[in-house]
């Protein structure tokens, strides 16, 4: 007999949050029963196969991490970089999965340096290519002017913004305009920003390494409130220390990954 796990199971099972795994259930990719009180049944099976197709989506290639680190750690120009993700993207089929991959890169990046593999600067010049090759893909996406319009900010306090660049990718194939705030966006201007009432969503990034929960707490309480006033969408992304949904925070959406930015974004811009 099938066993049915509630949401709750299902997002503990997956690793992720109860909002991914709604969305993913309204979307139709993961199959669920409703009781007769309207709450979401998913059948073991179906979950497991579901996580086995996200594993494999998310499963980097070796040799393709390893050519990727080789090219940047060379000392080739922004235009090599562009060709190759525009190469990527055109074996992959979609920005998402470019993103996965280079989120991957940027990981095994961080390794090496970690280890003493290579020096400081080698990561600084390395992670300055990939992002001059990324600028010159997102500037070649047209979205059109009359599209949603996204604000894409790094959380006040956190220098990263290579995670940001990737995301860029994914709105704008999703059909997004982009405001681009770039690193460490004081908490009060994105609040004005929003209050101004020109986007229709604020991305925030916090990258693993920035591991104050209490900071990124308190801005998610000031600029998701700000967000709830205009009715914009407040979107939490990195593998930064973001705080769990609960009752005293506003609401927003945590993703972990550019498929579930890709999802999401798939969805919000309806």
């Amino acid at each position: 007999m099938d066993e049915f796990m509630t949401s709750a199971d299902v997002a503990r099972l997956l690793g992720v949050g109860p909002t991914s795994v709604k969305r993913w259930a309204d979307s139709g990719l993961l199959p669920c029963l409703r009781t007769p009180g309207r709450h979401r049944r998913f059948v073991r099976t179906e979950v497991e196969r579901f996580r086995v197709r996200q594993h494999e989506v998310h499963a980097p290639d070796p040799a393709q991490i390893e050519a990727w680190i080789r090219l940047i750690e060379s000392e080739c120009g922004p235009y090599e970089v562009h060709s190759a993700l525009l190469f990527d993207r055109s074996r992959l089929g979609a920005w998402w999965r470019v993103a996965e991959q280079v989120g991957s890169v940027l990981v095994e990046l961080g390794r090496r340096w970690e280890r003493g593999q290579i020096s400081v600067l080698q990561e600084h010049l390395a992670s300055e290519r990939l992002a001059r090759g990324l600028a010159r893909c997102t500037e070649s996406i047209a979205v059109a002017s009359s599209g949603p319009r996204a604000l894409l900010a790094g959380a006040e306090g956190d220098e990263h913004t290579l995670g940001l660049q990737l995301a860029e990718l994914v709105f704008r194939e999703r059909g997004w305009s982009v405001l681009w705030g770039g690193r460490s966006v004081p908490t009060a201007e994105v609040r004005k920003r929003v209050e101004h009432g020109d986007c229709d969503l604020v991305a925030l990034s916090a990258a693993a390494s920035f591991s104050d929960e209490a900071r990124l707490r308190e801005q998610v309480r000031a600029i998701g409130s700000a967000c709830a006033e205009r009715e914009v969408e407040l979107v939490l992304g990195g593998g930064g220390a973001w705080p769990d949904a609960s009752a005293e925070l506003p609401r927003f959406h945590r993703v972990r990954s550019f498929q579930e930015l890709h999802e999401l974004l798939g969805i919000l811009g309806r």
